[in-house]
This record gives structure tokens, C-alpha cells and sequence, in this order.
């Protein structure tokens, strides 16, 4: 039996279904959760709701749930914990409960759909492909197969979701993902398609990437950054983008304070290294950090520095000097600078711009 009908006779046997984005849901998330909404429906689930924690303000996930009129209820505990036993609970784009969500741990969890590293995964169904380019990309897969037709609007959502999470077909991408693209283009609103590609920037997302330009540091094909605090949390990864293209770079990494966390982003094209497990390795047991080779993420919370917020001159710049050392010696930049220096090579502290 194939995967997509395995998934749709759980979802018959249901008779509700709660779908968890993980925090700060971005439009890969978002759509698969939205396709899976549409596949209940069409299992004759009735009842269903989408939860999501954290904040939605970049731009295009904005314009992402506005245009696309995507219902959506803040994560309530209540909702996870008091379940029936028709009650299904579904995670698409993460997969385990209180990584990367608000999800207690040891929560049962009955469907899951993800394309990001993880170990320990259960779920009565679990779908797991990290080498797949997005898990837009699984719920397509699901939807050409099943009994049913995407409506314009998931369709649309998924062609979006892909497009983005692989940069346009550039990074991560898979022949699958071409494949899906190609079913999902005859059913998708083109119109809308083109007004999510191209939404209104904000001033403090601008000014966050200012920033970021402006304290770059270089150590070779390395390039670190930060904007201090903002409230333009996804202004992170837009900026790790554009600085990847900058000439000479493989692995551009942006960090910054937003509310009580440190956030960062990550990028790299470098074949050798592995960008989520470099993270992960930095900031293992301090915060959470991972991803994919090319494209990584990381939150570290500041804990009992939280409060301390009267004087950012003094403080962001212990942090720079933190998190860029773990950064260092997790890339073994350190390392291969003082080696340089002892056999008379270039300045152990990498070249600044």
C-alpha cells in the first residue's frame, strides 16, 4: 500500500484533526498544512484546525496567509492534551513534540510529514524523505494520487511553498520537485502566485539588512553577521540569503536578539560541510539549532540575561563575541587561522569588511 493511501484511511477512521505548524511558520509549512486540511476533507473529516506558535511576519508569509484567506488558531496546549480517540494530531514540516514547536514532549502524535533531519520520530504514520526538497513537495505527491483534485487555492499554495523553500528550483531541489511543479501549474492562479512573489518590504526589515551588511565579518569563504536586536525576526534569513551571493562566499550565517532569544540563519553552497550539523554542533545544550546542508536555523534563549535590555551598546556586543566564537570553533575557523599564524600566513582574526 502506498504511503498517500495509508495516510487517507487514518484519516477516514478520524473524526477530527488538529495540524501543528512549528514555530514561526514559514509557507512550506503553512501550505502542506493547508493541503492536508483539504485531504481530510476530502477523507470526510469535517472538523479542522491548524495551530501555530511564534510570530508570522515576514512578508511573504504575510501576503502567504492573507491572500490565500488561510485559518489559523494560536497553539493552545488545551486543544493537544484533551483529545477523544477519533481526535487525530497531525505535525507537517517538523516532527518531534517541543522541538521547534510548543508541543509538550511525549505527546502522542498520529501523522507525521517532514523533510528536515530528525532522529526518533513516532507517529502512527510517518513520512520522513530529508531528501526531498520540501514537504510541499509530499503533500503534492499525496494529492495527484489520491482521489481527489487540489482546489486553486492549495494548488496555488504548494507551487508557492516550493518555489520558495527551494529558491526558485536553486537550492535543495530534487526531480521531484520539478514533478510537482509541473502537476500543480495547470490548477494554480498564476495572478496570485505573482502577488506573493512580490509583497511590500517593510523600513525595520530593510534597516535589519543594513545591518547585517554593514557588520559583516569574512574569514575566508565564511561570512558572519549580525543586526543586533530586532523585531524583523525573518529580516535574518533574507539577509544570510543575499550575503551567500556575495563574491567569494560559501556559508553566510546572520544572527540577531529578538525578543528573549537569540535567532539565526544560515545559507551555504560549500559541498564539504554540512550547514545544519555545524549549528547544531555550536549550539548543542545552550539553544536549538539545525538543518539542512545548505540551509540551517538556530534559537538560543537568553535566559537569565532576558531582562537585560537598558544598554544594548554593551550588551549585543557580548553577544556578537559569543555566539561568533561557538560559530568559530564549530567551523574550526580558529583553528586553521592560528595554524596560518604559527606557519606565517595571514592574521589569525580573519580579514573584516
Amino acid at each position: 500500500m502506498s504511503r498517500a493511501q495509508t495516510l487517507w484511511d487514518l484519516l477516514e477512521a478520524g473524526d477530527d484533526l488538529t495540524i501543528v505548524c512549528h514555530n514561526n511558520p514559514d509557507p512550506d509549512c503553512l501550505a502542506s498544512a493547508v493541503a492536508l486540511g483539504q485531504i481530510a476533507a476530502s477523507a470526510g473529516i469535517d472538523e479542522r484546525r491548524i495551530l501555530y506558535s511564534g510570530d508570522i511576519s515576514h512578508q511573504q508569509n504575510r501576503a502567504f496567509v492573507n491572500l490565500l484567506e488561510v485559518d489559523l488558531v494560536p497553539f493552545d496546549a488545551d486543544i493537544v492534551r484533551n483529545r477523544d480517540s477519533g481526535s487525530l494530531l497531525a505535525f507537517v514540516d517538523h516532527s518531534v513534540p517541543g522541538v521547534n514547536n510548543r508541543v509538550p514532549p511525549e505527546t502522542p502524535v498520529d501523522i507525521v510529514i517532514d523533510h528536515h533531519p530528525a532522529e526518533d520520530i513516532e507517529a502512527t504514520f510517518v513520512d520522513h524523505r530529508e531528501d526531498i526538497g520540501a514537504t510541499a513537495t509530499i503533500l503534492a505527491e499525496y494529492v495527484r494520487e489520491l482521489p481527489m483534485d487540489p482546489n486553486s487555492r492549495v494548488a496555488t499554495a504548494l507551487l508557492f511553498a516550493i518555489r520558495r523553500e527551494t529558491l526558485g528550483f536553486l537550492r535543495g531541489v530534487t526531480r521531484a520537485e520539478y514533478e510537482a511543479a509541473t502537476y500543480l501549474h495547470d490548477y494554480a492562479d498564476t495572478d496570485l502566485l505573482r502577488q506573493l512573489s512580490s509583497p511590500a518590504v517593510s523600513g525595520a526589515t530593510v534597516d535589519a539588512i543594513a545591518d547585517a551588511i554593514d557588520n559583516r565579518t569574512v574569514h575566508g569563504s565564511v561570512l558572519i553577521s549580525h543586526v543586533g536586536r530586532t523585531s524583523e525576526r525573518d529580516a535574518l534569513p533574507q539577509a544570510a540569503d543575499y550575503l551567500a551571493t556575495l563574491e567569494g562566499i560559501e556559508t553566510a550565517i546572520v544572527f540577531g536578539i529578538v525578543d528573549d532569544a537569540i535567532q539565526l540563519s544560515a545559507r551555504s553552497t560549500d559541498s564539504r560541510s554540512n550547514i545544519g550539523e555545524i549549528l547544531h554542533d555550536a549550539f548543542e545544550g545552550v539553544g536549538s539549532a539545525g538543518g539542512h546542508r545548505e540551509m540551517a536555523g538556530g534559537e538560543i534563549p537568553l535566559g537569565v540575561f532576558a531582562g537585560y535590555t537598558d544598554d544594548d551598546a554593551q550588551f549585543v556586543p557580548i553577544v556578537e563575541q559569543v555566539v561568533t566564537a561557538r560559530l568559530l570553533g564549530a567551523l574550526n575557523i580558529r583553528e586553521r587561522e592560528r595554524e596560518e599564524k604559527s606557519g606565517g600566513g595571514k592574521d589569525g582574526e580573519g580579514e573584516s569588511e
